[in-house]
């Protein structure tokens, strides 16, 4: 190959993730935006045991090396490319977020840095993960399927798709009203229906992007290996995702139970649409 042609290829590499970047930049808008605008999550940014949000960000680059060998912005095939995706994914994360609380004027260069630092570094994590799935959401849909074909893999995208959605609830008031008012029989009625709609979400209502029956297994062997096994993480995101926001601090047992439950209704939305979109 001669040097121009080298050099016209490489000017197509980068101009192509450029605009895989472009993108990012996008996915991390759409998914950041719904928390931006609620106000626990300003106050998380300062209030947020600062142990705790280290752990939780911390788990959060976790999850987006995994994502991105799963569905990265771009097509990796080493994990030096699938760690180079996620720090460029975390860092469009930050860059989004950064931006965004700036044009609400939600920080300012008065502001204390620990707090400005605070709410940007909470909202990074959803915007991250927009910014990694936005070559699946927003980028070519003829792409090659990159998923892994395995057990862990499908339990992986679960646990993803638990946190954000769990993430997006947990810190509002209204889901630890609904707990505080809901009775033993609700939540034995809710159970149920969350593991039921992520069973029909992943296998049973035809979506597109639905998963064939995992090696022609019949429904009780999938139920019991994938929409069981799913739920079971999306009920220990939901508890984990409480802890991290202080919402267990100083509760009663049964009530901590309650919110997990309450919880685990959209943590087992996330876990099935995780599985459908990714």
């Amino acid at each position: 190959m001669s040097d121009q042609s080298k050099s016209d290829s490489q000017g197509l590499t980068n101009r192509d993730y450029a605009v895989d970047l472009l993108r990012a930049f996008g996915g991390a808008v759409i998914f950041a935006f719904p928390l931006l605008m609620t106000m626990e999550m300003w106050w998380l940014g300062f209030t947020m045991d600062r142990w705790r949000l280290v752990l939780f960000l911390a788990l959060n680059l976790a999850l987006l090396e995994g994502l991105s060998f799963v569905a990265g912005f771009r097509k990796a095939f080493s994990l030096k490319d699938d760690t180079l995706d996620m720090l460029a994914a975390y860092g469009v994360g930050i860059l989004a977020s950064a931006a965004l609380l700036l044009a609400f004027d939600l920080i300012s260069w008065g502001m204390n840095a620990d707090e400005v630092l605070g709410k940007i570094a909470v909202q990074a994590v959803p915007a991250s993960i927009g910014a990694m799935a936005a070559r699946r959401q927003l980028g070519d849909s003829e792409e090659e399927d990159e998923r892994p074909d395995c057990y862990g893999g499908e339990l992986f995208l679960m646990l993803a798709g638990a946190l954000f959605l769990a993430f997006n609830v947990a810190p509002t008031e209204e889901m630890i009203l609904i707990a505080y008012v809901m009775t033993p029989w609700h939540a034995i009625v809710l159970v149920v229906v969350s593991l039921l709609m992520l069973h029909a979400f992943v296998y049973s209502l035809e979506f597109s992007g639905q998963e064939e029956k995992p090696g022609g297994n019949g429904f009780w062997r999938t139920f019991w290996g994938y929409s069981l096994a799913g739920y079971a993480i999306a009920l220990l995101v939901s508890l984990y995702v409480l802890w991290t926001f202080g919402r267990t601090d100083g509760v009663a047992l049964g009530q901590v139970a309650m919110m997990v439950t309450v919880l685990s209704l959209p943590s087992a939305l996330g876990a099935a649409i995780a599985r459908l979109i990714v």
